[in-house]
């Protein structure tokens, strides 16, 4: 990976490949080079252009240009926002079919363009849009990344700072699972700082109770199809969760992040792609945290789990 350029290709520039773009510009420092791929190429050079005449104002100073898979010769990430969108009501994993299809025109070019980064995917269904990736492009594990439960994650801390009234930064909290229904939060591993929140649930002290705790989980779990239902479309919330992945991996910052890796031998799982914490840096995941999770979260964990290997198994590779 060339760490001094410095440069990321984004595939699709939709609602949420440029709330990653613009992002990226305004967080500044993150890379020098942005490249902006789209199958209709004159969309891609407005958005280009737009985001070049808002340099002035950014904090960083970078390239952004309209270019082609080529491009992605000397990336050190291509990121894949490419997809259908998901329409009110349906689940994520009903854009599993349509969405392959528009993967296999994507990741062959790449590959050919002899990239040798780390692609980091966010088009749902991401879980198995990620081992797509994977499978088709014949990349290492490591270097293969999906969105995961990123935003749900920052979802859920969002939510217990609420709860709690303390700065979501305080909360250390996952979703973990599949990016969809059956994801769930293993309230044992849940900290307020160094303190359970286990603990602080039982202290009859307090007014906190686990109810709370399910209302606020199922919360976490509904979100997109509320925001789906009142504009049509997710994309500020990944579109930052896709800037802040990319910033660990080319600041080698070795951030704990719930990204979609494949499992070998943890949680008691073998190649499936999934939300799990991890360790991300400069080669992509490092590390996958395993948490101790409880008989009843490791059940859950299972449900979750088999649900994307059912959806897998169904596809046409």
């Amino acid at each position: 990976m060339n760490t001094d350029k410095r440069k990321v290709v984004l595939i699709g520039t939709g609602m949420v490949g440029m709330s990653f773009a613009y992002a990226l510009v305004n967080q500044g420092g993150i890379c020098n080079e942005l490249v902006l791929i789209d199958v209709n190429k004159e969309r891609a050079n407005g958005e280009a252009m737009d985001l070049n005449h808002g340099l002035a104002f950014a904090k960083s100073n970078m390239r952004i240009y309209a270019g082609e898979y080529k491009d992605c010769k000397d990336a050190d990430i291509v990121v894949i926002a490419a997809g259908v969108a998901q329409k009110e009501g349906e689940t994520r994993l009903d854009l599993l079919q349509r969405n392959t299809e528009v993967f296999r025109s994507i990741i062959n070019p790449v590959v050919k363009s002899g990239f040798d980064g780390i692609f980091l995917v966010a088009t749902n269904p991401v879980d198995i849009m990620t081992r797509v990736t994977y499978e088709l492009s014949r990349f290492g594990a490591s270097r293969v990344i999906g969105t995961g439960t990123s935003l749900d994650t920052a979802r859920l801390r969002y939510l217990l700072g609420d709860y709690f009234t303390v700065d979501p930064k305080n909360i250390h909290a996952y979703v973990i699972g599949e990016h969809g229904d059956s994801e769930f939060v293993p309230f044992s591993q849940v900290m307020l700082a160094t303190k359970s929140v286990t603990e602080i649930l039982e202290d009859e002290r307090n007014d906190y109770n686990i109810d709370d705790m399910q209302s606020i989980e199922e919360q976490v779990r509904t979100s997109a199809y509320k925001i789906i239902k009142a504009k049509r479309a997710t994309y500020y919330g990944i579109g930052m969760a896709i800037a802040r992945i990319v910033k660990a991996i080319l600041g080698d910052e070795n951030s704990v992040l719930t990204v979609s890796a494949k499992l070998c031998g943890e949680y008691d799982s073998k190649n499936v792609f999934i939300g799990v914490p991890c360790i991300i840096g400069r080669n992509g995941v490092k590390e996958i945290v395993e948490l101790s999770l409880t008989d009843e979260e490791k059940e859950k964990f299972c449900k979750s789990r088999q649900v994307l290997e059912d959806s897998f198994d169904g596809l046409n590779l």
